[in-house]
């Protein structure tokens, strides 16, 4: 969007309805690149379904099954690494579009696969598409947001993502009548297409427009999207100062530099904890969890949708409340609930889950865990991982979070089935409550509260040598 003019208020404009405006402009960029959630929401959750119906086409064993969902994630972490590079070089705006043609090229492939390798290929395309747009959609919402409104906006690529995985459940409940899992994964080309054409309309990150050494394309964009040519120009300053502090290469950053290694290992602990919630077993094999409560085929596919709505609704409180409340205390929250959850959960299974109270109770534990997930470690991950890296090393150190939750992903998607029937129903719930009680531990005592300070400030903060939990401070 080089063409982007200087915006000035037509005589007799109110300063509140200005600041409406450019509000309005810095939400409207942010919800276009959070589009990619979307797509790795749909392609996250339709899964679920399909893939009891491609087992049985393709008399796939559990194993191979494994592997069908757990492509994506290997490609993920491939493509999250690919990421860090491609956005440096080409600007997070070409490396979203990239993605675009990777989730249009993916969904085609799985749709029309003529066997097990083909929709594996497929996958891989999607994963690639969903690393590059995971590790690129935050970073460029946190680089184009108001402070103000930060955490709240890089948490709508959550929000996105948890309507994502709703509409893919809603779609796999209606089709799963017939079996038709390749609409199901045909589908995807439609949001995929919008996706593409949304990223046309995408300014460039002025944040990346500086450490190219566009000042003035980089100032139009920041007035384009600030309330004052003020405001605007006083943030261009402050990304100029940090710029000055030349660290060299970014390997020798990370080599002689301390504070930036304690912020990519904040980065990649955050992720590791993300993961190891539970979350993705539940939504990845969600029918699969129901039926080890011995559900029926129908009740399991529709109390899927049911968690898919309940992970968006509660991802919607978390934006409210996220620039209100703060990171930590909901973070801490979520993780309480979690832990609860699904000790509970553990109980109702090894009691047998077989009487009506007892499944209703199965669901609603579930329904809680998906609940306290969504208000907390879903977008405040995303969030953190995006606020607390140096901007010499935002892509550097971003990547190296984002790879480490798909390569997490990708271990647990890969064993989840077999650890189900090594562990029992009831130890497998029971082991990810042990692993939520850890995660209260590890929030207390290293993660920082971000709300209402500037990226440059939490910067300073870090290099100065503070302690992580104090980087907000």
């Amino acid at each position: 969007m080089s063409s982007i003019q200087t915006p000035t208020s037509p005589p007799g404009t109110e300063k509140g309805d200005a600041s409406s405006e450019f509000l309005a402009r810095s939400v409207g960029v942010s919800l276009l690149a959070a589009l990619a959630g979307l797509m790795f929401g749909l392609d996250t959750g339709v899964i679920a379904g399909a893939l009891t119906f491609i087992g049985d086409e393709f008399h796939a064993s559990a194993q191979m099954q494994e592997w069908i969902v757990s492509s994506m994630m290997a490609a993920a972490a491939i493509g999250s690494i690919v990421a860090g590079n491609l956005s440096f070089r080409f600007g997070r705006r070409k490396a979203l579009m990239g993605a675009a043609v990777l989730f249009l090229a993916g969904s085609v492939t799985c749709a029309l696969a003529p066997s097990v390798f083909v929709l594996v290929v497929g996958r891989i395309f999607l994963g690639l598409a969903v690393g590059i747009a995971a590790f690129t959609a935050p970073l460029y919402i946190s680089e184009v947001a108001v402070e103000s409104a930060r955490g709240s906006l890089i948490s709508c690529y959550q929000l996105m993502m948890t309507l994502g995985i709703f509409l893919a459940y809603v779609v796999d409940s209606f089709l799963s009548y017939g079996g038709h899992w390749r609409w199901m994964l045909g589908l995807m080309t439609l949001p995929a297409l919008v996706f593409f054409i949304g990223c046309l309309f995408l300014p460039d990150s002025p944040r990346w427009l500086m450490m190219r050494g566009d000042t003035r394309h980089a100032r139009l964009v920041m007035r384009y999207l600030r309330s004052s040519p003020q405001e605007a120009d006083r943030e261009i300053a402050d990304i100029a100062t940090e710029l000055k502090k030349d660290h060299g290469n970014v390997w020798t950053f990370f080599r002689t530099n301390s504070n930036f290694r304690r912020s990519v290992g904040l980065g990649m602990l955050l992720q590791v904890m993300q993961q190891l919630t539970g979350i993705n077993v539940l939504m990845y094999y969600a029918p699969k969890v129901f039926q080890a409560a011995h559900f029926g085929v129908a009740a399991s596919t529709w109390s899927t949708a049911i968690i898919g709505l309940v992970n968006m609704a509660a991802t919607g409180l978390a934006i409210m409340f996220i620039d209100r409340w703060g990171r930590r205390p909901l973070l801490l929250l979520s993780c309480v609930v979690m832990t609860f959850s699904m000790a509970v959960a553990g109980l109702l299974v090894a009691m047998g889950a077989s009487t009506l109270p007892e499944e209703i109770g199965m669901v609603a534990a579930l329904l809680l865990f998906v609940a306290g997930f969504a208000m907390g470690a879903g977008p405040l991950v995303w969030t953190l991982c995006s606020e607390i890296q140096p901007l010499r090393g935002r892509d550097f150190g971003i990547a190296c979070s984002t790879f480490t939750n798909w390569a997490a992903n990708w271990l647990i998607s890969n064993t989840f089935l077999s650890v189900l029937e090594g562990l029992g129903e009831a130890r497998t719930f029971w082991l990810f409550a042990v692993m939520n009680g850890i995660f209260i531990l590890v929030t207390i005592g290293f993660v920082p509260e971000t709300k209402g300070v500037s990226l440059e400030a939490i910067e300073d903060h870090l290099m100065s040598g503070r302690p992580l939990r104090d980087l907000g401070r």
